[in-house]
């Protein structure tokens, strides 16, 4: 019942959320108020809820570390005001462009895909576990089952059918700085060569699975390109995840706005036909 609540405060937050967004893009194009001074955070005044924070980065064709043999995502500007009366821009991205979702069938055969899923598998309690300081370390960390009992034995049971999501400290080397199609990303800003950054370890997600936290519905996510080790060429960790109706949510960043427990997430994106993702605005819920 509890879990049910919260997902109708959810549901609330979405539609609140979308209104508030899309009066402050009128306010803005008409010369109205400007938009909050910290576009990452802002005040709610939802039921159960005090803030919301943008776990999502900027879609920018500039910024974006393209992963390679991705499609080239480019942004045109189509029609301006001036010219045409309106504006508008011609977009082109492969759907695990930027912060994105993926679907079932992202890794699976015969599952679902992005416009079979329901609106409840894309809002979800939110699990933040931090292994930064275990990154540092090693930049290929693996998330490991007794990092999942710390947590728990810190903060309490994990909601079943939650976002867990792993707090890297990776979203860092994500930026201008970098330049489009520069690994250091991939590398979590290391320099070694080929893709290196923390993930799950398979023994952790299966473990999350066999507890109900990873139920019918769920996700894993992280402020990295995905939940894998990047060492983990087979990406066994998303394959085990992208079962049933879980997700994984990847590119994240703003985690250190989130709570450990208590938070909630709200995603989505365009469900595009046989969707397998989509770019993604991500929002977090805080108590």
């Amino acid at each position: 019942m509890a879990a049910r609540r919260g997902i109708r405060a959810a549901l609330l937050a979405v539609s609140l959320v979308g209104t508030t967004v899309a009066g402050a893009a009128i306010g803005a194009a008409t010369g109205g108020e400007a938009a909050p001074r910290d576009p990452a955070e802002s005040s709610t005044g939802l039921p159960g809820f005090d803030h919301a924070v943008f776990l999502s980065h900027v879609n920018n064709p500039a910024v974006i570390p393209g992963f390679p043999g991705d499609p080239k995502f480019t942004l045109r500007t189509a029609f301006t005001v001036p010219k045409d009366g309106y504006y508008l821009q011609d977009v082109h991205e492969g759907e695990h462009t930027g912060t994105h979702y993926s679907a079932p069938c992202h890794f699976h055969t015969r599952a679902l895909c992005a416009n079979q899923l329901s609106p409840g598998d894309f809002i979800l309690p939110a699990v933040v576990i931090d292994i930064r300081s275990q990154v540092r370390h090693n930049v290929d960390y693996q998330l490991t089952v007794d990092d999942l009992k710390r947590w728990i034995a810190v903060h309490g049971p994990m909601p079943r059918e939650a976002a867990v999501i792993a707090w890297t400290g990776c979203d860092a080397f994500w930026g201008p700085e970098a330049g489009p199609g520069v690994l250091s990303y991939y590398n979590c800003g290391t320099g070694r060569r080929g893709f290196h950054q923390p993930g799950f370890s398979e023994s952790a997600v299966r473990w999350l699975i066999r507890k109900g936290i990873l139920g019918r519905r769920g996700a894993t996510a992280t402020d990295t390109f995905g939940p894998d080790p990047g060492t983990d060429e087979n990406f066994t960790e998303t394959f085990l995840t992208l079962r049933r109706h879980r997700f994984t949510l990847e590119n994240l960043t703003n985690l250190d706005q989130m709570p450990a427990s208590g938070g909630w997430i709200v995603f989505g994106g365009p469900r595009n036909r046989a969707g397998s993702g989509a770019p993604s605005t991500v929002f977090g819920l805080t108590p």
